[in-house]
């Protein structure tokens, strides 16, 4: 078994269902082992004397899968804490809680991806692990040590109503301390894909919510009723078409593990992708005039001006929600007033949350800010007022087919900026920090097409994102690219090309 095949950014996945499993419970029970060593060398104590809590999602596989990293925990030596259903992001918030505190702990889930598939999100004392920890474990686990002659032991705690006491907390100081049921007047629709957040509903209905049009809260593994996924077309329709059709004042969409969100406001409107870093960017520059927003790579050009017109900066970073909240530690560890790390994604890290993308604090804050905005009279989705959205825009997927597909696709890139260099009517990004991302004038709007072709953080493909604030320019813009690409070898552009010729 070749365990770096298993890594996808600093996260571990796989097949977990099925003849073709390679998450298997032997593999995760050797995984559990190798985390547990590794937290023992991190903290610098013997492995007997750590602790490492286990949670999981609502997948078929993950009752198997969380037994089986306890039971690796366990052979080292070292405690297993069972947590049982839980969230990921309570899986951290674990580690800095009184009363919990293990050494590390592990998420079983793979996120929105199909009911066969599942994963191990890794946390250590300062959070999620980096791509170069997740590299250590998994040649810990190529190179198992013996197991070690005394056991250690696995025991059953639930951590999950800590946490959802923590978040009630937050709701209530942050409308009406004085108030038991601050949200009474607010209808709001919870719609958990069958994941691991319906218990978000009730919590709701507890502090005065209605909760009437709430969909699929009971965790089910197969997700029989759309993918688990605040991206995904279906999953937005739906939570669209139950807010709409109960009248409800916004509702809210988790991915399976609640560490991705998106809401839709009381028309239906989704606000996710670019509307949602709007959002949350809008509350904290209310608060914090200057403070600097690092996104990923792909946000609009719409968005860069909505942020520099509410008065802050934005930053534009690496995809991958790791890159993106690593580098906005970094810059407040410079000196930068950086309170926000958000993904297109839904990925979403606040500073006040100790930089944990935690998609049901995310939406805690934005549900805080409805609620106070609908006692003045006024909807949530008035913060996004001035948001220019594009009127074009498009992702398209080429494929790398050559065999050193890193190489090829660093080549590409450097192609296209050399041939952007050579030609005055391509505007180079002055913040790329990925890949390549060029603007054009548009029949005489200036910057009002552009694309972005980046290497995929995890496959041999080369992502192109391309946006236009006017009719004609997608086209426009796509073309340019066309005709400067398609001399480089070991890319597939027929994509591209079906793009221009639809």
């Amino acid at each position: 078994m070749d365990y770096r095949k298993l890594k996808s950014g600093s996260d571990v996945r796989g097949v977990a269902v099925g003849e073709n499993a390679v998450l298997t419970h032997d593999v995760v029970k050797t995984l559990g082992a190798a985390f547990a060593h590794w937290t023992a060398a991190q903290r610098g104590r013997p492995v007997a004397e750590i602790s490492i809590a286990l949670g999981r999602d609502s997948r078929v596989s993950g009752p198997d899968l969380i037994k089986a990293a306890a039971e690796g925990i366990v052979s080292t030596g070292a405690t297993a804490y069972d947590y049982g259903m839980c969230t990921t992001p309570a899986m951290y918030m674990a580690i800095l809680t009184e009363g919990f505190q293990p050494d590390g702990s592990v998420m079983i889930t793979a996120s929105h991806h199909p009911w066969q598939m599942n994963g191990m999100k890794f946390f250590a004392q300062g959070g999620g692990i980096g791509f170069h920890d997740l590299d250590d474990i998994l040649e810990l686990a190529q190179n198992m040590p013996a197991q070690a002659e005394t056991a250690g032991q696995v025991i059953e705690k639930p951590f999950l109503p800590t946490y959802q006491q923590h978040l009630m907390n937050l709701i209530i100081s942050g409308i009406q301390p004085e108030v038991p049921k601050p949200l009474l007047g607010l209808h709001v629709v919870v719609d958990a894909g069958n994941g691991a957040g319906g218990f978000y509903a009730s919590m709701l209905e507890e502090l005065g919510a209605w909760i009437e049009g709430s969909q699929f809260l009971e965790p089910d593994g197969h997700f029989p009723n759309h993918i688990p996924n605040p991206e995904n077309k279906e999953a937005m329709a739906s939570i669209s078409g139950a807010v709409k059709a109960v009248n409800a004042d916004l509702g809210i969409i988790f991915d399976a593990d609640c560490d991705r969100a998106a809401i839709v406001d009381h028309t239906g409107k989704e606000i996710n992708r670019n509307r949602l870093i709007a959002m949350i960017s809008a509350i904290l520059l209310d608060e914090m005039p200057g403070a600097t927003i690092v996104t990923d790579s792909v946000t609009s050009s719409g968005l860069a001006d909505f942020i520099k017109e509410w008065g802050g900066e934005h930053y534009r970073y690496k995809r991958g929600y790791r890159n993106v909240i690593d580098e906005a530690v970094r810059l407040n560890e410079a000196g930068v007033n950086c309170p926000l790390a958000i993904e297109t994604s839904g990925h979403a890290a606040l500073r006040d949350n100790h930089f944990l993308d935690d998609g049901m604090y995310l939406v805690t804050v934005l549900l805080i800010k409805a609620m106070q905005m609908k006692q003045q009279g006024e909807t949530l989705s008035k913060l996004l007022d001035g948001l220019r959205e594009p009127v074009e825009s498009t992702e398209i997927r080429l494929s790398v087919t050559a065999e050193d597909f890193g190489a090829a696709a660093r080549a590409a890139i450097e192609h296209v900026l050399q041939y952007a260099t050579d030609h005055d009517d391509w505007h180079i990004a002055p913040d790329n920090r990925e890949g390549v991302r060029i603007s054009f004038d548009v029949d005489n709007d200036l910057n009002a097409a552009w694309f972005l072709l980046r290497l995929s953080v995890h496959d041999p493909v080369m992502p192109l994102n391309a946006e236009s604030d006017v009719p004609g320019g997608l086209r426009f813009v796509l073309g340019k690219l066309y005709e400067a690409i398609s001399q480089c070898e070991g890319i597939d552009l027929s994509p591209l090309k079906k793009a221009l010729e639809a």
